[in-house]
Parts: C-alpha cells; sequence; structure tokens
C-alpha cells in the first residue's frame, strides 16, 4: 500500500500548477522595477512578426544576453533553458532558447518579446512590453512596459546569435 504523498501517488503536472507558476512568475517579474516612464513606441506586426526595430539604435547582443541572464530584470531563465551553462536552474515550461535565431527572424523574436499573446492567447509569457488590456497590475506599474524599446532591441539582438 503506499503512503499519501508518495512519490508514486503524487498527481502528474496539471493546467492549475502551470498556471501557479505563471502567477509565480508574473510576481517575479512585477518584483523588479518596470522600465523607466517613456513614451511607448508604436508598431506593426505583419504576419506574425513585427519587423521593424522599436529603436533606431541597433539592439547589443551583449546587453540583450545581460538581460536574459538577470532574474529580476528579464526572468527569462525562470521559464526557459538555454546554452549557459554558467546558470545551473533554469526552467522547463516554455521553449529552449538554443537555436533560437535560427528558428525565428528578428521580427517573430521581437512580438514574441513585445506580446506573445498575440501567438499564443493562453501563453504564460508576460507582454514585456505592451501595458494595454492588461489585469491585475498594480498602480506603481500600470503603463509602463516591463522592459524598454532598446531593452527589446537588445534581447532580440542577443536571441538573434543564438544558432544550432
Amino acid at each position: 500500500m503506499r503512503k499519501p504523498g508518495s512519490a508514486r501517488s503524487r498527481p502528474k503536472p496539471s493546467a492549475d500548477r502551470l498556471s501557479a507558476g505563471a502567477a509565480v512568475l508574473l510576481a517575479l517579474v512585477a518584483y523588479r522595477p518596470v522600465a523607466e516612464a517613456e513614451t511607448l513606441r508604436p508598431y506593426t506586426v505583419v504576419r506574425d512578426a513585427i519587423p521593424a526595430a522599436l529603436t533606431e539604435t541597433s539592439g547589443d547582443p551583449a546587453r540583450g544576453r545581460a538581460i536574459v541572464l538577470d532574474r529580476r530584470r528579464g526572468a527569462c531563465l525562470l521559464c526557459h533553458t538555454g546554452p549557459f551553462p554558467e546558470e545551473p536552474f533554469q526552467g522547463t515550461l516554455a521553449p529552449d532558447l538554443s537555436g533560437a535565431g535560427s528558428r525565428w527572424s528578428e521580427g517573430e523574436l521581437r512580438l514574441r518579446l513585445v506580446d506573445a499573446t498575440r501567438l499564443n492567447p493562453e501563453t504564460i509569457m508576460p507582454p514585456y512590453y505592451r501595458v494595454d488590456q492588461l489585469t491585475r497590475v498594480g498602480a506603481a506599474w500600470r503603463g509602463k512596459p516591463i522592459l524598454t524599446a532598446q531593452e527589446i532591441e537588445d534581447v532580440v539582438a542577443f536571441l538573434a546569435t543564438l544558432h544550432d
């Protein structure tokens, strides 16, 4: 007879557990300071991508890598894994970032960062640049993106370097 709570009697991960994981992710993202107040740059979605950069300044892959690895700024490694041997704890809820530059164009990467719900309404990935039509946003964070337009471009530049 199995004891309650033993490994064999534990339920399999469910959508509720993923929802709880999403809540933790959003709480951790909310913990970090949001991007400074800036005028949000308009963007146009064309065929599942945002083809035009959000800034006139090119993204910096080194700054983008730092954002991806920073568990308080990007919080990417809470859900994603990737080619980051120096980071022992990486998530398994989202796609591996290894080869991201081979799988997606810069425009496709940009849309995933700006607002992944445009591609998957059920995603647990927070919109890093969209600020409208969000629920449960604290007063201090309303109307402010998680990342600035330049930070989005930096992350896009970094992810575009990741090839298989």
